[in-house]
């Protein structure tokens, strides 16, 4: 596909009124194309039900992090996979948790031990506390992940930087792209089982 059908693919999906467009008009995110029912976020191809076995419960949220792959259970057959951006080293984590909270364009309250390692290895300071929005690294949606009704700190949030999917970023957290938080987050209820491999 050459990049003047590229772009006149993608106006013609703005002008048709793109849902996962609609949500993010006049914000920075990166959508490099939808195609029909598909959208591509530079290499990642997007969201995509594919065959997987299983015998936990519809709702449950499977995370892989060796393959930064995401999976939200249908059936015991059948799952959405999301792409997702996972903990560098040093910073992974497993488990079984919960999802004790959801918001909406949520704001950023970044735990102490992370403020005084950015300003110690980076000399950067951060804000004790950053308002949700376009520009905030929890993205659209997050949700927050509970171990024995307790905040285990760790998220998973979207990302205006489709370019970390697939790679080892974060401080622990998983990174969807912002489409496909909102998707995520629109499917998950409070108290949601969620597997972190």
């Amino acid at each position: 596909m050459n990049r003047r059908h590229l772009l006149m693919t993608l106006a013609a999906s703005v002008s048709l009124g793109n849902p996962a467009l609609a949500e993010n008009k006049g914000n920075r995110f990166d959508f490099s194309a939808v195609l029909g029912n598909r959208t591509y976020y530079g290499s990642y191809r997007g969201k995509r039900i594919i065959d997987y076995r299983t015998n936990e419960a519809p709702g449950t949220i499977i995370v892989d992090t060796a393959s930064c792959r995401l999976f939200f259970v249908l059936n015991a057959a059948r799952v959405i996979q999301y792409g997702i951006g996972v903990g560098r080293q040093g910073f992974t984590w497993s488990g079984v948790a919960q999802v004790g909270n959801m918001r909406e364009w949520p704001d950023w309250h970044p735990p102490k031990e992370m403020i005084q390692r950015e300003l110690r290895e980076y000399g950067r300071r951060l804000p004790d506390v950053m308002p949700g929005g376009p520009d905030n690294p929890l993205g659209a949606r997050a949700l927050y992940l509970y171990e024995d009704n307790r905040d285990t700190l760790y998220r998973i949030h979207g990302t205006n930087d489709p370019s970390t999917i697939g790679k080892a970023v974060s401080s622990g957290c998983i990174r969807l792209v912002n489409a496909e938080i909102i998707d995520l987050y629109n499917r998950t209820k409070i108290g949601a089982k969620v597997i972190v491999l």
